[in-house]
């Protein structure tokens, strides 16, 4: 069974970047598509970031096009975001996940399980 922790977050001014990581133990990422998440205070989970197999295929929420990026190393058993130009909408606690296609990584009431995801908080 894969286990995911994220880490890298924290507190940030608006403007600022963070690079969350999200590393696997337990099993290999290789097999399978990667996505970031998120849920700010009094809102549901949704879908930020998700990349395939081949890290050319990438899909990104519309509140995060063009100033997040999601990587992976497959031989580090881990999955990035960075995060660019962040603004105070940005904060929220951030989970990873996987799922075998990149596409159902949108439908995010599938997972049933979560990590305890990082904290990250911008400041206007």
């Amino acid at each position: 069974q894969v286990h995911l922790v994220e880490s890298g977050g924290g507190l940030v001014q608006a403007g600022g970047s963070l690079r969350l990581s999200c590393a696997a133990s337990g099993g290999t990422i290789s097999p399978y598509a990667m996505g970031w998440f998120r849920q700010a205070p009094g809102k549901e989970r949704e879908f930020v970031a998700g990349i395939g197999l081949m890290t050319a295929m990438t899909d990104y929420s519309d509140s995060v096009k063009g100033r997040f990026s999601i990587s992976r190393d497959n031989a580090k058993n881990t999955v990035y975001l960075q995060m660019n130009s962040l603004k105070p909408e940005d904060t929220a606690v951030y989970f990873c996940n996987r799922d075998l296609n990149i596409a159902r990584l949108r439908i995010v009431a599938q997972f049933p399980d979560w990590g305890q995801g990082t904290q990250v908080t911008v400041s206007s």
